[in-house]
């Protein structure tokens, strides 16, 4: 194929400020895509989504109406496979139709390059953090498209890895986009930060909360002055909180940076990661970070973070006010590994792989 290939980008599963990194990683992903004319690309997004694609051509499925419950995603799919003729009629002269968020609707017709972005396979890791719905739902459109799929692009060495050996693909198919950080959009702080602990993480049950608090409690043994602030959705189930926990909830853009740039440290003691984007955002502001050791995160964060084990609240807190002591002189090697995630690469790994499905 001599022409730039045709490739629509297929997101009407997407759930505007529900979707954590996914939802950054995809809108990001159509601000690179509209730099290159190696291929042209249209986004299909669901009606609350109107506007979200930055900077590529957007076509509005009207009668698909997303939410984040199973009950609501399966309704979406409902409506994305049954209501929306004008955006499959519109799909048809794509050469690659590509999902970033995981679930194939509607389905490429044959012919067709198939594109399946897999963030991650951690229901078959950790299968206790899930619903028996959620588990089904993944196992069809999560591990049945990967199947079916040209190629899988997923966002770490080590999400590739398990990919492989848990669904059986062949390696070949597999491709590794790590996601990026602007930091020009970041400012490090290398002055003096505030007395508190982010955690910027959604309320889900791999984000390891629970033991994020109990573990400061035993730093403010230490150091009582420093609470803990959390931001992201769904941070209700958490049920009641010490009061030196500020739980912001969901917060803008703005708000996070700034929190970056103040904090004494990030804490990200997720259980499970495909990526983790937090801990990347965290060193371009300067922010010293402290890291679950687990999943991709070593893989991120180099030797540019306290590492921890994330089962150990006493590991968790000992991490914590290592960083804190010592974040000043991990500042430049943070910085450092910052710079090597970007979104220009994200974007070349995508158009490779555009490329070889058409």
């Amino acid at each position: 194929m001599t022409r730039a290939p045709e490739v629509a980008l297929s997101m009407l599963t997407l759930v505007p400020g529900g979707m954590g990194g996914s939802e950054t990683y995809a809108r990001e992903l159509t601000r690179e895509l509209a730099t290159t004319s190696e291929v042209t690309t249209t986004a299909f997004v669901p009606a609350a989504a109107a506007g979200f694609s930055r900077g590529i051509p957007e076509r509005v499925a009207a009668h698909v109406h997303t939410g984040g419950s199973t009950r609501d995603r399966l309704l979406g799919l409902a409506a994305a496979r049954w209501r929306s003729g004008d955006v499959r009629a519109a799909m048809r002269s794509a050469d690659v139709v590509h999902f970033p968020f995981t679930v194939s609707v509607p389905a490429p017709r044959r012919g067709q390059g198939f594109v399946q972005t897999l963030l991650d396979v951690q229901h078959l890791e950790l299968p206790d953090l899930f619903s028996r719905a959620e588990l089904e739902y993944r196992k069809v459109f999560y591990e049945g498209a990967s199947k079916r799929a040209d190629i899988v692009i997923t966002i770490s060495e080590f999400a590739r890895e398990r990919i492989i050996e848990l669904l059986g693909i062949d390696g070949d198919r597999v491709r590794v986009a790590p996601l990026g950080v602007d930091v020009t959009e970041f400012e490090p702080n290398r002055g003096e930060r505030e007395p508190f602990i982010l955690y910027p993480a959604r309320g889900w049950a791999h984000k390891n909360h629970a033991r994020l608090i109990e573990a400061m409690s035993i730093v403010r043994r230490s150091r009582p002055d420093l609470t803990l602030v959390l931001t992201g959705g769904d941070l209700d189930r958490l049920g009641p909180l010490p009061e030196w926990v500020d739980r912001r909830g969901l917060v803008s853009v703005e708000e996070l940076r700034s929190l970056y740039r103040s904090a004494s440290a990030m804490a990200f003691p997720s259980l499970y990661e495909g990526f983790g984007l937090p801990p990347i955002e965290a060193m371009a502001s300067g922010c010293p970070v402290a890291a679950s050791s687990a999943g991709s995160i070593p893989e991120v964060v180099g030797d540019a973070a306290v590492l921890f084990d994330p089962t150990d609240p006493e590991a968790i807190a000992a991490g914590i006010l290592e960083s804190v002591a010592t974040g000043p002189s991990r500042l430049e090697k943070a910085l450092a590994q910052a710079r090597l995630f970007t979104w220009d690469r994200c974007k070349d790994v995508h158009v490779a792989a555009y490329r070889d499905a058409a």
